[in-house]
């Protein structure tokens, strides 16, 4: 008898258990809550495919909810692809979901290439089923046609003009005899593995307008790998490089901005930048071993170590601002200018010639730890050592020893036009009575970072003159 009840006991939770397995709210007035309406691609480029995103479908009931079907009303053959809590799409159907519980739906996108040179708006829908419900979540993707390049080569007399991007993927590579043009206009996406070499030359045609400059940054569109620094590797002037010039370029969130590698193998230097902007750079925005650069009128900021100059080498900067704030990507913790005539090697040290000079140029950083912004670092006395400042403003608490330093201003904040670390708005412009107004050293340079003229008299320090 005592076996009898204890059967029929276990054979009575085991009803109720299914029973309570089975008790779906099946109103239609049931509560689902889906976190986004809207998912949004930025430019995918044609034949890539995107990063996934995601939404919760969450059961805000205190009952089981059965989902009849989530679908991708494109299909199979739409460009997006979905996943319902790790089952590949484009759809599932009898989804349970316990109370106060949710399930994710992950979606990616590939877009076809086409015939047309604009981007283009590539959309489809996910439709959620639930208790005679409908539900709709909308997908939209930007796509891109692009010229695709992977580990190439280029070799002669080559122009890339800006009717289609360029989308690098491994490396590519300008030949020791080669020439490459870039036209206005141009846009260049480059893979995290994929640094751009150059051993040849290299000839950027930007123009002063947002949308005539040539633009070097990694791939990655979407928010917010879009603005992380470390992206791509960067561009390299290597050994045999020679007459390169950058003319209003910008080069956004590499691992490196510029290398430049020994000296040029002709009476030229080996890289002439105008009007460049270099920004938001992991490591060094300008690294220069025993090269020569000639910079006017640029823009290196927010970057890791934003100039590093070793080895000695020739330098002439002018009109140059130098200067990074501590943010949510880069800390501030190196010198925004670092000058050596040398370079330690195993157990030794290397030391070599240095000719540089620095004139209305700005070296600053903010909300760092830094307290000399401005570093030279001398080895020997038997090489040449020739490293002048002037009409320049610097934040150093030590002027740095064995340098010509002529009208200077020390430690005076530039008052830049709008620095919002939070809002990431960093506009290093001059407001009205910085000191680096009408302070500047006559140059002859005609123009400033934003492609307009500087006046007749002083100019102002910095890359760009006060309106």
């Amino acid at each position: 008898m005592k076996q009898f009840i204890t059967i029929f006991c276990f054979s009575v939770l085991l009803v109720f258990s299914s029973c309570r397995k089975e008790s779906f709210i099946t109103s239609p007035d049931a509560r689902l809550s889906i976190s986004a309406d809207t998912l949004h691609f930025d430019t995918v480029f044609t034949s890539l495919g995107s990063v996934t995103q995601f939404f919760k479908i969450r059961n805000d009931n205190n009952q089981q909810l059965k989902l009849d079907r989530i679908s991708l009303r494109g299909g199979s053959a739409s460009a997006f692809k979905i996943n319902i809590d790790g089952s590949p799409g484009p759809e599932a159907t009898n989804l349970e979901i316990d109370a106060n519980d949710s399930l994710y739906v992950f979606v990616s996108v590939s877009v076809n290439p086409n015939l047309n040179n604009l981007p283009f708006v590539v959309a489809d829908s996910i439709e959620v089923q639930f208790n005679g419900n409908k539900r709709l979540v909308q997908l939209e993707a930007w796509g891109q046609n692009a010229n695709f390049l992977r580990d190439r080569v280029i070799t002669g007399n080559t122009v890339w003009n800006n009717t289609l991007p360029y989308v690098i993927l491994g490396s590519v590579r300008v030949d020791t005899t080669a020439t490459l043009t870039i036209q206005k206009g141009a846009r260049i996406y480059l893979h995290a593995d994929a640094p751009f070499l150059v051993d040849g030359s290299l000839i950027v045609q930007g123009e002063k307008d947002t949308s005539a400059r040539v633009y070097f940054r990694g791939d990655r569109r979407d928010v917010p790998y879009d603005q992380y620094p470390g992206s791509w590797p960067g561009i390299y002037f290597r050994q045999t490089s020679k007459d390169n010039v950058l003319k209003y370029a910008v080069i956004q969130n590499g691992y490196q901005g510029v290398v430049a590698e020994l000296p040029s193998i002709n009476a030229n230097p080996k890289l002439r930048m105008e009007q460049c902007i270099i920004d938001n750079i992991y490591d060094a925005g300008i690294f220069a071993v025993q090269s020569s650069i000639i910079a006017d009128n640029c823009l290196v900021s927010n970057s890791g170590k934003n100039v590093v100059l070793v080895l000695g080498g020739n330098y002439q900067f002018n009109h140059c601002t130098i200067a990074t704030f501590s943010n949510s990507y880069i800390t501030h913790k190196e010198p925004v200018f670092f000058l050596t005539n040398n370079v330690k090697q195993g157990t030794g040290t290397l030391v070599a010639d240095l000719n540089a000079s620095f004139r209305n140029c700005i070296f600053w950083g903010d909300n760092g730890v830094t307290d000399n912004e401005v570093v030279v670092s001398r080895e020997g006395t038997g090489n040449i050592f020739n490293v002048v400042f002037e009409n320049s403003l610097w934040k150093v608490k030590t002027a740095p020893p064995g340098v010509i330093a002529n009208k200077m201003l020390s430690n005076t904040d530039p008052l830049f036009d709008s620095i919002d670390v939070q809002k990431r708005i960093f506009v290093f412009r001059l407001k009205d009575g910085s000191p680096a107004i009408n302070q500047g050293l006559v140059t002859g340079l005609a123009v400033d970072l934003d492609g307009m003229s500087r006046p007749v008299g002083l100019p102002d320090i910095g890359a760009y003159e006060r309106r």
